[in-house]
């Protein structure tokens, strides 16, 4: 089933159950008004009747011909049937209608007997609607009357029959059914209608999704004009289909620049080789070219091992196994690594004071560490000191890192820590590298939970500082 189909039958449904309710009360409420007026009609040709008894202390005497009895038509043109009768029951007087009297002989025995409800008495000639009203002395017992014509009470009783308010009723039922019926259809086609317009930006999006393809990631959702629901969600899908779109731009970007860095120590040592095999060489020659190749290899296994880091996904980025280490003592023992390095002698650790705690992977952190003394002692003349420090405040705990090389421009800083970026000084002053040192730093800051951001200015030097959640949890 189709959302338009649910939507239309929803919404038919619902306008079905407010119309049938609605009809449903319209209906009771004509009923009760109907017979409201039937009862005022039936009262006021009781009081009619009861004007043409003559109520005396000693009984009740009926006198039609000194008091005219003039009883107007129902509100559906119905006449009224009377009839007057003593206390045991003896028809005294009744309407001229034919039938009159067994009918209202009929309803006050079963009045008496209590064989109808007070209203309603069903008979062979239908239905009717019945009123009884009791005529007596104001005063006392009466006594025996000396007059024939006077009785201690009477009974007068009124009807009139239900067939023209049934007929009504049922008039009223059959034209709000049909109401019912030709609304629904109207709504049913009126509202796919709406519906199908409604979601026809839906149907574009999907077919415009449908053909979109893996080759060409420019293609986009067409985004409706109004501002609604819809609108949002296409340029929802639009703003992710962009960063989609990005992020492949950067994964072939990644994959063309990581295999040209593959290619060139892979060339120099294939070279290198193939030069050596061309003749028979002495040993030493022997030597440096395997010297040679075990720096490429060292060179490649480097460049290697920096792409599979940066090639996990983040949720494989997660490092366990953390410890928690008091930096200010595990970043002197780690600069000891570099005691062999031609400028060991440049580098230099300055406590901030206090102790600086963080839990850290210690080797990955260690690869963050080395990565920044070795790009700040690559473009540092030498003889010009490299700072590192770490320590504690407010926001965690940090680390950094401070040289006094060419430093980078403010176009260049946001494309530092992108794999392969090479700042336009490095590639000026010819320093080798493959720009992927400050890009693992960068992801291992993040996979600890902490940041990388740097401090450069051109012709002065740069400073990275590196800030990690404190070993209570804080975030730096």
């Amino acid at each position: 089933m189709t959302l338009t189909t649910r939507l239309s039958v929803f919404f038919l449904a619902a306008l079905a159950v407010v119309l049938v309710g609605f009809s449903a009360a319209l209906y009771v409420l004509a009923d009760s008004h109907l017979h409201r007026r039937l009862d005022e009609r039936l009262e006021a040709a009781a009081r009619t009747l009861a004007s043409a008894a003559e109520v005396e202390p000693d009984g009740v005497e009926w006198e039609p011909a000194g008091r005219p009895l003039t009883l107007a038509p129902g509100a559906f043109g119905e006449q009224v049937h009377w009839a007057v009768t003593t206390d045991d029951g003896r028809m005294i007087d009744h309407s001229p209608q034919p039938g009159a009297e067994d009918l209202l002989t009929e309803a006050d025995r079963a009045a008496r007997a209590g064989r109808r409800t007070p209203r309603r008495l069903d008979h062979a000639a239908g239905a009717w609607w019945i009123t009884q009203v009791r005529v007596e002395p104001d005063g006392p017992a009466p006594l025996p009357a000396a007059n024939p014509r006077k009785h201690p009470a009477l009974v007068l009783t009124v009807a009139v029959p239900l067939g023209p308010v049934h007929t009504t009723l049922r008039t009223l039922a059959a034209a709000l059914a049909g109401l019912t019926l030709v609304v629904l259809a109207v709504a049913l086609v009126a509202g796919r209608l709406v519906c199908r317009r409604a979601l026809a930006p839906v149907a574009r999006m999907a077919g415009a999704a449908r053909s979109m393809g893996a080759a060409d990631l420019s293609d986009r959702l067409p985004v409706p004009p109004a501002a609604d629901e819809l609108a949002d969600l296409g340029l929802a899908f639009n703003g992710l289909l962009d960063r989609l779109g990005e992020a492949f731009e950067r994964e072939r970007r990644f994959a063309g620049e990581a295999s040209h860095q593959l290619r060139t120590p892979l060339t120099g040592l294939i070279g290198q080789v193939e030069v050596a095999l061309r003749r028979d060489r002495p040993a030493d020659e022997y030597r440096r070219v395997l010297e040679t190749v075990l720096a490429q290899a060292g060179r490649l296994r480097r460049v290697v091992e920096a792409l599979l880091f940066l090639a996990r996904s983040e949720a494989d980025a997660g490092l366990p196994g953390l410890e928690r280490v008091d930096l200010a003592t595990w970043v002197p023992d780690r600069l000891r690594t570099w005691a062999d390095h031609p400028r060991a002698g440049d580098t230099t650790f300055e406590p901030a004071g206090g102790p600086a705690c963080a839990r850290i992977h210690p080797d990955l952190f260690g690869e963050l560490v080395d990565a920044l003394v070795d790009n700040a002692l690559k473009y540092s003349r030498p003889g010009t000191p490299v700072v590192v420090r770490a320590g504690r405040d407010a926001a965690g705990t940090w680390v950094e890192v401070e040289d006094h090389g060419p430093g980078v421009g403010a176009d260049e800083v946001g494309q530092l820590f992108r794999p392969f970026f090479r700042s336009e000084a490095a590639r000026r002053l010819g320093v080798s590298g493959s720009g992927l040192g400050l890009a693992v730093a960068a992801r291992v800051a993040t996979a600890l939970g902490g940041t990388i951001a740097v401090a450069s200015e051109p012709g002065k030097g740069s400073r990275f500082r590196v800030r990690l959640p404190g070993a209570d949890g804080r975030a730096g």
